[in-house]
């Protein structure tokens, strides 16, 4: 199970990672370089020294593996600088290293509709491809203390998987996996461990919607299903429990635009939330955060006398520590999906963000409410969608009298 519970560390990672990724890669004042190093001693101090030369801030730098050439690695640095500066430095790395790739500073890499100050985020879904490429830490790679790191054939195939996702572009059909004997013999043991759990430990909407599951997605003892099957469901055979949706929702649209800080802060709540979160039903704990319910021992320790349960409030749950490798020192409890969502939104208002958004479902769009055309639009969409109310209420008040 070890597999599952480090994805939420790395989602934690990789928000914060990918919202500061892109604010320095197309925000303006800052840019973006790629470079391999020439085979020399010293060849990375004699390039840092270039950048403190010509007084150039660096913002993150790291190493990683060439995506280009497999037996090279890449120099990734983020730098905040004006274009004179940086047009220095290019001409002098170019001396000392092979530049793969620079984003450029006058702001032709910015997509259209940008929010002026404030960096750049997604505002509809095929934005994603614009920065996949650019989460530094996306999941590939293990910590040392993940008790996958020495299992060579886990790496390995982990790492067919982050590429699947690295590679995905939206609009495509989700690349379908041929899942080894030993995979589904694992998957075997933990699906038959976990619905002897369900019944007592899980929340009644997994409970509902489980046999749908089994009957749309070939969910079984001996088939792991497909993502792309399990979209499909998602999106058009049931509709998802809408609190529930609509809480997993806005703690993402929350982030776009934040700081950096503040992203932390929600995906820790995310993470003790969806991937970690119960709830009180029918005057007992539930689990409904995905995390859990994909852990035997931990869907087991959770719920017992031994764990430590509080209730869920984001201005304590956001500066809990996410554990990997062990289970949670702390869970959180809310009453329903509802008091949960309610909780975030009076969260997410704390938040420092000079702008407010909101998702428009029929584009499948974020739109940026920062003038007065964005606001009446939205206005008049209110007053449409509360005649439609009231001419349902007053179609029912007429039924209601007719009887």
């Amino acid at each position: 199970m070890y597999a599952r519970k480090s994805e939420g560390k790395e989602l934690r990672r990789g928000r914060s990672l990918d919202n500061r990724t892109v604010s320095s890669s197309f925000g303006r004042g800052s840019t973006t370089i790629i470079f391999t190093l020439k085979n020399e001693v010293g060849g990375l101090i004699k390039a840092l020294k270039l950048f403190q030369e010509k007084h150039v801030n660096l913002i993150h730098i790291e190493s990683r593996k060439s995506k280009r050439r497999n037996s090279d690695f890449e120099i990734f640095v983020d730098c905040d600088t004006d274009h004179e500066q940086f047009k220095e430095l290019a001409e002098l790395l170019r001396k000392h290293t092979d530049i793969v790739e620079i984003s450029p500073l006058d702001g032709s890499a910015l997509p259209e509709d940008d929010v002026p100050g404030v960096p750049w985020f997604p505002k509809k879904i095929s934005d994603l491809d614009l920065c996949v490429n650019r989460v530094l830490m996306y999941g590939s790679e293990l910590d040392a203390d993940h008790p996958g790191f020495k299992d060579n054939v886990y790496r390995k195939r982990r790492q067919y998987f982050s590429g699947l996702a690295k590679n995905y572009k939206h609009g495509e059909p989700i690349p379908r996996v041929d899942y080894t004997a030993e995979e589904v013999r694992t998957w075997g043991v933990v699906f038959r461990e976990l619905h002897k759990l369900y019944p007592s430990h899980a929340c009644r909407e997994y409970l509902k919607n489980l046999p749908l599951l089994t009957k749309y997605c070939k969910y079984s003892e001996d088939n792991i299903p497909q993502l792309e099957d399990v979209s499909h469901f998602l999106k058009g055979v049931v509709r998802v429990q809408p609190s529930f949706a609509q809480f997993s929702q806005e703690l993402g649209l929350a982030s776009l635009g934040a700081s950096d800080d503040d992203v932390n802060k929600l995906a820790t709540c995310y993470f003790f939330t969806v991937e970690f979160g119960l709830c009180k039903q029918d005057g007992r704990l539930s689990a409904y955060g995905a995390g859990l319910l994909s852990s035997v021992s931990e869907l087991q320790h959770a719920l017992s006398s031994s764990a430590n349960i509080l209730p869920f409030d984001p201005t304590v749950t956001c500066n809990q520590e996410c554990m990997i490798t062990t289970f949670q020192h702390v869970y959180y409890v809310a009453d329903s999906f509802e008091e949960a969502k309610n909780k975030m939104r009076e969260f997410a208002k704390t938040l420092r963000r000079p702008f407010t958004i909101r998702y428009d479902p029929y584009t499948q769009s974020v739109d940026v409410l920062e003038d007065t055309n964005n606001i009446n639009s939205m206005v008049k969409d209110i007053r449409h969608e509360l005649d439609i109310v009231e001419d349902a209420l007053n179609r029912l008040s007429k039924k209601l009298q007719s009887v």
